[in-house]
């Protein structure tokens, strides 16, 4: 079943503690909110299975309509109704970022800038000597606990987040916290640089072909990650803010970068605003080095407001999956470029 109380944390970040070599480590983080509240973030920085080590990604400029939505929100804990309609994360289908890019760190090494803790040391104690930071903390809730002080930093009542990774794919016991768009994540907004930076933690064991529903690993698919340049057929380029009147003509572009022809037959676009996904033309194999322009039908729509686009095969397996902003989709009768 899915996390009982996913939502996302925003605070400011005031102190950090980490924890070493124990058995199961965190990078751990004491903020406050707007209210005075206080909060501990327990960040994963190693797997109780193995691999232990952990992937990371970090997006040091980060852009994806999903900023856009978290405006509005209050300081402190927001809770977030599962489904696509908000500011979820969802690392298999809100496209935020390109699972290839993931790399391993170790939790803890001698020296400086080596390991997963100095990594996140390095963004979360930029936060903390700039007060109008603000970090964004996606995951489950813990507490309030009004008679239990906080074992780490020692405040009263003990409360916070943890799960701030990959909630989804999961195998053996930690199944029971399976689910769709209640992936955690850290955002951390700097505002007087109008910059949004974003660090994406998940384990090794864990499938990026998940069930839509309950967010459990398909049976029969190879769920590894893919490694770089490895994926044949991408999403390149859209047009999604045509010349003229709506409705208007969007169309998608794929380009096949293999060396080899790809049958299309039964492929799909899909939008986040509604719709079945359009039908990828298929008359013949997409050639080597090949693109196709693929106009958008079937109640497919890319917003104005950002978006993502994702292309699934015949199979409904996710080949590729891009996101664009607001600010890319303002130029009139211009292609995003992917």
């Amino acid at each position: 079943m899915p996390l009982k109380t996913y939502g996302v944390l925003i605070a400011r970040a005031i102190d950090t503690r980490r924890e070493g070599a124990l058995e199961t480590p965190h990078y751990q983080i004491h903020l406050t909110d707007d209210q005075g509240t206080h909060y501990r973030a327990a960040v994963n920085v190693l797997s109780q299975q193995r691999p232990a080590e952990l992937l990371y990604l970090v997006a040091d400029d980060f852009r994806h309509p999903v900023t856009a939505r978290l405006e509005g929100l209050s300081g402190g804990w927001n809770p977030l109704p599962p489904g696509p309609g908000g500011p979820n994360l969802d690392f298999v289908r809100g496209n935020l970022f390109d699972p290839a890019g993931l790399r391993t760190l170790p939790p803890e090494a001698a020296g400086p800038d080596n390991d997963l803790a100095d990594l996140l040391d390095h963004y979360v104690q930029r936060a903390i000597d700039d007060p109008d930071a603000r970090l964004y903390l996606f995951g489950a809730r813990f507490g309030p606990e009004p008679k239990v002080k906080d074992k780490v930093f020692g405040f009263l009542p003990g409360n916070g987040v943890h799960d701030i990774h990959m909630n989804q794919g999961n195998s053996g016991r930690f199944m029971g916290d399976d689910g769709v768009w209640q992936d955690g994540g850290l955002l951390l907004h700097f505002p007087g640089q109008s910059r949004w930076v974003a660090i994406f933690l998940a384990f090794q064991s864990q499938s990026w072909h998940t069930d839509d529903t309950t967010g459990r690993p398909l049976d029969g698919v190879d769920g590894t990650r893919p490694e770089p340049g490895t994926r044949p057929v991408r999403i390149v380029a859209a047009l999604v803010n045509p010349k003229g009147p709506a409705p208007e003509a969007e169309t998608v572009t794929l380009l096949n970068a293999s060396p080899d022809p790809v049958d299309l037959t039964g492929w799909r676009l899909v939008a986040r605003l509604g719709g079945q996904g359009t039908q990828v033309p298929a008359t013949a194999p997409l050639t080597p080095g090949a693109w196709l322009n693929v106009p958008l039908t079937d109640g497919t729509q890319l917003g104005n407001h950002g978006g993502e686009i994702t292309l699934l095969d015949a199979e409904g397996l996710k080949v590729h999956g891009v996101s664009y902003t607001a600010e890319q989709a303002t130029l009139e009768g211009w292609s995003v470029v992917f």
